[in-house]
């Protein structure tokens, strides 16, 4: 297994789409974390690994919906056993997917495809998982960076 250094520290990607049905034919609406978001900041939202409140792996740094969906900007507990694993697997091309946890705020029934439409979601986690429910809603390729050794750090600074 590759040294903690080898890894990947930080990812980009998007945890949702905008206008997407998912695989249960769900569609989230531009705005609809906005709410949430302005309660919540990203470091309150957890990090998961495949929706699991007892394996956290990481914390958010940042989140933010843009025109695309809800983007993320995370960093691995590489310190830990769980973000170890998970930044390996991530930096093996043997996982990208994202997925959010959340409740329904406001739902609009769905046309054609969709089922719903979900205007306001209260936000909770954003998982790392090998499935995700929004095809699309993946960590960025090429948007994963390594982690520094530490002397790094420490010779930049003196």
């Amino acid at each position: 297994m590759a040294s903690s250094v080898d890894l990947p520290s930080r990812f980009t990607g998007y945890a949702a789409i905008f206008g997407t049905p998912d695989l249960s034919g769900d569609t989230i609406e531009p705005g609809a974390f906005a709410a949430s978001l302005m309660r919540r900041r990203a470091g309150d939202i957890r990090m998961l690994w495949q929706h699991d409140p007892g394996r956290p792996i990481g914390r958010w740094l940042d989140i933010a919906e843009d025109r695309t969906g809800l983007k993320v900007h995370g960093a691995f507990a590489l310190d830990t056993q769980g973000g170890r694993e998970a930044a390996a697997l991530v930096a093996a091309g043997a996982l990208d997917g994202l997925s959010i946890g959340f409740r329904t705020r406001l739902a609009r029934r769905g046309q054609g495809r969709a089922a719903r439409r979900l205007v306001t979601v209260d936000l909770w986690e954003v998982s790392l998982v090998t499935f995700p429910m929004q095809e699309r809603a993946r960590i960025t390729p090429g948007a994963v960076r390594a982690r520094l050794p530490r002397s790094a750090g420490r010779l930049a600074a003196a």
